[in-house]
């Protein structure tokens, strides 16, 4: 009895964890907005109260402070992925170089100006708006933990040096040790300055305070529950009312798409993490993390963590669950033995720290696309723009969405609309059961690739092959 007491089971640390999202958790949470009741009419309707709503609306309203604009949302401001995620701020609009290369090699240096163009953006309007959401520009590092990686990153700074960008530094053991120490750590690579580490939630309450400064009408708990035609403009039917509207930009992400023919290309897919309680200043001299980078290792299944400004460690990521015919639902939003599973890799990377407690765990729909980057269009003789499939980069790339729809609603021609990423779609999932049997085999398959060094299997390169790249 004694010896489990000196080494407790890393489950233990989740006893008295909250199952709710630590970022929402806040004694700031803003009260919701009344619902809409009646019938309202404008330009521009925004449909979902995320960071792709919220960005829309409000560049709408900057670039014309004369259009009426409305925002609806479902639930409240913020509450699904815009507040559950770990708040990586990315440049990149591909999901990393890699996949960039792989997908759109001939624009791939214009993309990246565009991705730190709006990641400078961000910087800004949360400065221009006073947004209290512990914005920090320090990079994220890519982290090796198996021999075969280091290979991969040094390979990943080449490509990168090749393309002209000079924010990656690789790290051997010892360089990346003295950044975050953990005995699991081989090599890193360092992007310097595309990512920022910031609070998602208060992020996403920010940019409802400045859309309502701009004069946004927002609605909270009002559901869109049909979209459909109406003269020269649209008409979208919520449970108390209608709105009209010139134009509709639709951010509604892992729920289904008011245009029907957008959901085969989204599988909602379910996250989870774990936040841990402050850590003494004799815990954070065990593990350094001074620069206080964003991380994530490279595995298939990956972890993805970083320290907040009160100094916690959210740790979240590995296991991706997919539930058969992909609904998005209260219930999915916790995994316990997703939960289990995150503590023992936690304890293994931070040996240091036994004796830590979670404060939290939460789970939540990520919307996912077969590019594994966002793919944009319109419908309805232009009148409406989506804006989908960020798979897990959105807090970012949302704003880089919200001024294509914004393009493609006004029916110019510019840099964005011209882009290759923005005039293709991903191929679209197959149907069920299809879809959950080619999910299930792509998930074992990737398990079994960081078991075996990396080398991908024949279904995983027939993946590959046909654009079904699952290697993020």
């Amino acid at each position: 009895m004694a010896r489990a007491a000196m080494n407790p089971s890393p489950v233990h640390a989740l006893a008295d964890a909250a199952p709710t999202p630590f970022w929402l958790d806040d004694p700031d949470r803003p009260d919701a907005r009344p619902a809409l009741v009646g019938d309202e009419t404008c330009d521009l309707l925004v449909v979902g109260g995320g960071y792709s709503g919220l960005w829309t609306a409000l560049i709408a309203k900057e670039r014309d402070p004369e259009r009426d604009v409305v925002l609806i949302e479902g639930a409240e401001i913020g509450w699904a992925a815009s507040g559950r995620n770990g708040g990586f701020c990315a440049a990149s609009l591909t999901h990393g170089l890699g996949n960039g290369m792989a997908r759109w090699p001939g624009e791939l240096i214009k993309l990246e100006e565009l991705g730190i163009q709006n990641l400078d953006a961000i910087g800004e309007a949360v400065a221009r708006y006073d947004i209290d959401c512990a914005f920090e520009r320090t990079g994220e590092i890519d982290i090796a933990t198996e021999p075969h990686q280091i290979a991969e990153l040094k390979e990943a700074a080449e490509d990168a040096a090749g393309l002209g960008l000079d924010r990656h530094t690789f790290l051997d053991e010892d360089e990346l040790r003295a950044q975050v120490d953990s005995p699991t750590f081989r090599a890193g690579l360092w992007d310097r300055d595309g990512v920022a580490m910031l609070n998602p939630a208060r992020l996403a309450w920010g940019l409802k305070k400045a859309c309502l400064g701009l004069g946004v009408r927002i609605y909270e708990r009002t559901r869109a529950t049909a979209l459909a035609s109406e003269g020269t403009g649209m008409a979208v039917r919520t449970p108390y009312g209608r709105v009209f509207a010139r134009h509709v930009a639709l951010g509604t992400n892992a729920f289904p798409s008011l245009v029907r023919r957008v959901r085969p290309y989204i599988v909602p897919v379910y996250d989870h993490a774990l936040m841990t309680e402050p850590l003494t200043d004799e815990q954070l001299a065990a593990i350094g993390w001074k620069n206080r980078q964003g991380l994530a290792d490279s595995n298939n299944h990956f972890h993805y963590f970083r320290i907040t400004a009160d100094n916690r460690i959210l740790w979240g990521g590995y296991d991706i669950v997919y539930r058969y015919r992909g609904g998005v639902r209260a219930e999915y939003d916790h995994h316990p033995a997703t939960y289990e599973k995150l503590a023992r890799h936690f304890f293994r990377c931070f040996p240091q720290l036994e004796g830590l407690r979670f404060s939290h765990t939460w789970g939540g729909a990520i919307d996912t696309c077969s590019r594994f980057s966002a793919f944009f269009g319109t419908a309805h003789a232009g009148r409406v723009a989506y804006a989908a499939g960020y798979t897990g980069l959105g807090v970012g790339a949302t704003r880089f969405g919200a001024e294509v729809m914004l393009d493609l609603l006004s029916g110019e021609r510019t840099e964005r609309t011209e882009l290759e990423m923005v005039r293709s779609k991903p191929l679209p999932f197959p149907p069920e059961p299809l879809r959950w049997a080619g999910i299930g085999i792509t998930q074992w398959s990737m398990t079994r690739a960081d078991n075996h060094g990396g080398r991908r299997n024949l279904w995983l390169k027939a993946m590959d092959k046909v654009g079904l790249g699952f290697d993020s």
